[in-house]
């Protein structure tokens, strides 16, 4: 297992920055849900970033980590549906549900393939709608030009979570030290692109 340096601990600490810079200030004129599935969000992202400072990158091995990072993706994707795409609320609002559920229950009960397929399949799911939805809406002119950023923020935690899956998987795309390496990196410029698209929306 890789150690965390000193600067992996300073990029996770300014992405926790941005992320509780993002829930004190919010998102203005979105609907209520979509405001505390952002806010439920940024306080995972918060918290993961805490973690992995406190306690280096063993702790994701603990199945309680993936159960609860998972919240990030799903409950981001939600925000965004619930705000932009309304016909889709409550199909979407029984998929996160569903898949929270199925995620924690194959990581407690069902270790192995069926929990690391169970997990790539929600997170490439909301991967996708974070990614997609406001490239579509920018691009339609149905949302600023800047809000492509969030776009941008879906497309790289997609690739981490692909990342980190294919790894539990035991068939890591690059290497579990290169993954480590790049990973809180990731998150500080996916924390960044979030705040900034949704700051420019």
């Amino acid at each position: 297992m890789k150690k965390m340096s000193a600067i992996d601990r300073i990029l996770l600490l300014l992405a926790g920055l941005l992320a509780a810079y993002q829930i004190v200030f919010g998102i203005e004129g979105a609907p209520a849900l979509s405001i505390w599935a952002y806010t439920l969000a940024f306080g995972t992202l918060l918290l993961a970033g805490l973690l992995l400072i406190i306690f280096g990158f063993e702790i994701l091995d603990n199945p309680l980590v993936t159960v609860v990072s998972t919240m990030l993706p799903l409950s981001l994707s939600l925000g965004l549906v619930w705000e932009h795409w309304p016909a889709w609320r409550n199909a979407y609002l029984v998929f996160v549900i569903v898949g929270f559920i199925a995620v924690a229950f194959t990581r407690f009960y069902r270790p192995g393939k069926a929990a690391v397929i169970t997990l790539a399949v929600v997170h490439s799911v909301a991967g996708l709608l974070i990614f997609l939805l406001p490239i579509y809406m920018s691009l339609r002119g149905l949302a600023p030009t800047g809000f492509v950023f969030v776009g941008i923020g879906g497309a790289l935690i997609g690739v981490g979570g692909l990342l980190l899956s294919f790894l539990k998987m035991g068939k890591p795309v690059i290497s579990r030290q290169m993954i480590l390496a790049i990973l809180p990196l990731l998150l500080l410029l996916m924390t960044a692109a979030y705040v900034v698209g949704f700051y420019l929306d």
